[in-house]
């Protein structure tokens, strides 16, 4: 059976009629923001993945090194891979030198198949994910995104990498490898500014998804972002936050989510009932609330409720 990305697939072969002109006019308006010495962010939309925004949710870095720019995720596309390309030699005339996955979520590296020749690295977890799941997003993402999609293949991680110091085109990082967020999540701290690029460990005024999170391991591995006491913080979504209460609020909700999820287990709620609760007005005003709390409730729950309820024989 044909799927919606196999179709949306073979389009890319054949000739433009009037309405796939109008469809070959999605484009990527994406901006840096200079951040520190040779740093730079786009910054992501707050929502969910929709038609209005093509994906664009996640935060890209743009580091500058000996040869080019270090690119530290590549967004949701091929097509806003291709977005990058453009804007990173609009900074650097040499383009892009090497790339770097924070993890496996589709918006964090789908527009790899652009920088193919180019070294990309990641956890070596983060590549077997990618291996494993990465058809299933695309398909998934054909389904939410549609045209925006058009051409995007799935390209994992090349080259892996460890935890500890880690050179770079000439620059120096701290390489944490940390999990929780999803099994394998990469933090990197650049050595010249103290810039922690944290990927989806951390949010910042928009509410953390949940699909693969294992939330104690998420909690110690903010503990651990803390420690390094980072003097600018950019998280996965979010705008960046040279205070740390990205990490704060990023933990208040995660603890906060466990609890509401035991105690609605405890209380006998059944999953409708608990995606009702109110949030708090400190959760309510996060982007793509209150749908990704009711996401994380289907996440979530049926293992809670395994571990909460005693079984019946």
């Amino acid at each position: 059976m044909l799927t919606r990305r196999a179709v949306l697939g073979a389009l890319t072969t054949l000739p433009l009629a009037p309405r796939a002109f109008a469809q070959a006019r999605l484009s990527y308006d994406l901006t840096t923001k200079p951040l520190a010495d040779g740093i730079w962010m786009v910054e992501g939309a707050t929502d969910y993945f929709s038609m209005q925004n093509g994906g664009a949710i996640v935060n890209i870095t743009l580091i500058k090194g000996d040869s080019g720019l270090i690119l530290i995720d590549t967004g949701s596309s091929r097509r806003y891979g291709e977005a990058l390309v453009t804007l990173a030699r609009n900074l650097d005339i040499r383009g892009i030198s090497a790339v770097v996955n924070t993890h496996h979520h589709p918006d964090h590296f789908f527009g790899n198949q652009v920088f193919a020749d180019t070294p990309i690295l990641a956890l070596g977890e983060t590549r077997q994910a990618a291996l494993r799941d990465g058809d299933g997003f695309a398909d998934n993402m054909y389904r939410l995104l549609g045209d925006w999609m058009r051409g995007t293949e799935v390209v994992p991680p090349s080259d892996v990498i460890a935890g500890g110091d880690l050179r770079l085109d000439g620059r120096d990082f701290l390489a944490l490898p940390l999990g929780g967020h999803t099994e394998a999540d990469l933090a990197l701290l650049d050595r010249r500014t103290g810039t922690l690029i944290a990927g989806d460990l951390v949010f910042h005024d928009r509410a953390p998804t949940t699909p693969s999170a294992d939330l104690p391991r998420w909690t110690a591995s903010l503990e651990a972002l803390e420690a390094q006491k980072p003097a600018l913080i950019l998280p996965g979504h979010g705008p960046a936050d040279p205070t740390g209460a990205a990490l704060t609020q990023t933990r208040d909700y995660l603890h906060w989510l466990e609890a509401t999820l035991r105690n609605g287990a405890q209380s006998g709620l059944d999953m409708v009932e608990l995606m009702e609760t109110p949030l708090p007005d400190r959760f309510a005003t996060m982007g793509a609330q209150p749908q990704e709390y009711q996401r994380s409730v289907a996440h979530l729950f049926p293992g809670v409720e395994r571990e909460e309820l005693p079984r019946g024989n």
